[in-house]
């Protein structure tokens, strides 16, 4: 676990990065990563002498199984708030099966389905949340209900989820194979870069650094002439 922007920590499992922020009310966690991968979260928070009940709040940012893989174990250890939006919440509750890409039906023959898990908050709309100096934006394209939260601390955090990516210090697009909705995944990107941020940490990818808010822009041009 690694210190990537003021009071925001970041696990990677697998190729999956989890993030958790140091509240003065004890930690959110953002997106809780693949099936199986819980222990480790505990491994981490043990590391940096916390405990799984000083996580007050889960910040969902889409349904998908490596973003809310082990989110039904660490909701129940931790009595931790689910936060997602309404439109990924059927997935994750299990009241119905996801609509999966081919390349994500491959996945799912050698990583187990997700435990369902219940949502305590259904997001409808964009705007402040009920943690204190995070607001969240609905992003759709790689899921219909996928969600950004933007932290005002340091200049501003995004957590981007698979609103886009990141290679080499550079912001790229989510993979099509990996998209529900090319058109609305380039809009999301479009509405990123309109905000302001300094700091951009991705589900997968390294975190971005300094003016982040510059290559989302960058990202934006790139696929409005493509």
């Amino acid at each position: 676990m690694r210190e990537v922007a003021e009071g925001v920590l970041e696990l990677r499992t697998g190729f999956v990065n989890l993030h958790l922020v140091v509240m003065d009310d004890g930690l959110v966690l953002v997106d809780t990563g693949l099936p199986g991968r819980a222990p480790a979260v505990l491994r981490a928070l043990a590391h940096a002498r916390r405990a799984v009940g000083d996580i007050t709040t889960i910040l969902v940012t889409h349904q998908h199984m490596d973003h809310v893989g082990g989110l039904a174990e660490l909701r129940r250890r931790s009595g931790a708030r689910v936060v997602a939006h309404e439109l990924d919440v059927p997935v994750i509750t299990g009241a119905r099966r996801p609509a999966l890409t081919a390349v994500q039906r491959l996945a799912g023959l050698v990583v187990k389905d997700p435990e369902p898990a219940p949502v305590d908050e259904m997001l409808t709309a964009d705007g402040p949340l009920d943690v204190v100096g995070m607001r969240a934006f609905h992003t759709p394209g790689h899921t219909p209900g996928h969600v950004s939260y933007l932290l005002d601390r340091g200049g501003g955090v995004l957590f981007t989820g698979d609103a886009a990516g990141s290679a080499a210090g550079k912001v790229r697009a989510t993979p099509r194979a990996m998209t529900d909705d090319l058109t609305a995944a380039r809009a999301s990107v479009a509405r990123l870069a309109e905000l302001d941020f300094d700091v951009a940490v991705f589900g997968h990818g390294s975190a971005v650094r300094g003016r982040a808010v510059d290559r989302f822009r960058a990202l934006a041009a790139r696929q409005a002439t493509a």
